[in-house]
């Protein structure tokens, strides 16, 4: 057997392999099949916990690994463990805010704590803008750090993502790295960590390289990825920031955006 166009497949989730309610699509199922069949290897590359992403990778039928947490989670769901994980300074993600809030204004912040069994916990103020995912309310921030932490969610009552994320990385500097990974949700994250830093280790497990590799997104936090991967395929509905470095952009992920390129590659 020929072998396969790229040895590995790294997909976002929201906005990208899923759709709006958070299903995959016969037609996006059955085009992972046909490029499993063919050899190629499915990762799926995400900002969401490793506790979240568990009952997705059991519906598409995955045991293998999963990046979690925009990078910070290294996630085997075959054994429902992490093999690696890096969480954020409690202590630098609370000055983080208050440089924030001190150019801004109030914030309103949601951790999602590490492990996997790890919760989402929302502060006072805090509207989850992915109202699938469950959280539990908190009475006050303090709260929010009681256990250890992989990234800090941070809306704005006014700012728009771009704004609040642009003003988030000059306030908070090297205390941490700043991204957007979606329709309100700007995360803090520890420094350095990106998805492509999750992915190169998922890879190095998998035995293989960027160059083997084809990754698709939606949002700026998939921008690392990108820059990793051979190829990076844009989601239709993806941020201009995204597409700017995409090398193809395919449908929306309403409409099947990641089978269509998989029907291509892998027939």
């Amino acid at each position: 057997m020929p072998a396969p166009a790229y040895a590995l497949i790294a997909t976002d989730l929201d906005g990208t392999l899923l759709r709006g309610d958070d299903t995959v699509s016969d037609r996006t199922r059955d085009a992972l099949t046909r490029a499993a069949a063919a050899g190629a290897r499915h990762i799926v590359v995400t900002g969401r916990p490793a506790p979240r992403v568990q009952p997705l990778l059991s519906d598409l039928g995955g045991a293998g690994l999963a990046v979690c947490a925009q990078g910070a989670q290294l996630y085997d769901a075959a054994h429902d463990r992490l093999l690696w994980s890096l969480t954020l300074d409690r202590e630098l993600a609370e000055q983080a805010l208050g440089k924030i809030e001190a150019e801004v204004g109030q914030v309103y912040a949601a951790v999602d704590q590490d492990g996997v069994d790890g919760l989402t916990l929302i502060e006072p103020g805090y509207l989850m803008p992915h109202p699938t995912l469950p959280a539990v309310r908190v009475h006050r921030r303090a709260d929010l750090w009681a256990e250890p932490i992989s990234k800090v969610l941070l809306r704005h009552f006014s700012l728009a993502d771009d704004e609040l994320a642009a003003v988030a990385r000059a306030a908070v500097g090297p205390l941490a790295t700043v991204t957007m990974s979606g329709p309100g949700t700007v995360e803090l994250q520890p420094r350095g960590v990106t998805k492509a830093t999750g992915l190169e280790l998922a890879a190095e497990r998998a035995g293989v390289g960027p160059g083997d590799t084809i990754a698709f997104g939606d949002m700026p936090n998939d921008v690392p990825m990108f820059g990793w991967a051979a190829r990076g395929v844009a989601m239709a509905n993806a941020h201009p920031e995204l597409k700017a470095v995409a090398d193809e952009v395919t449908t929306s992920n309403e409409e099947d955006g990641v089978a269509v390129v998989l029907e291509r590659l892998f027939g």
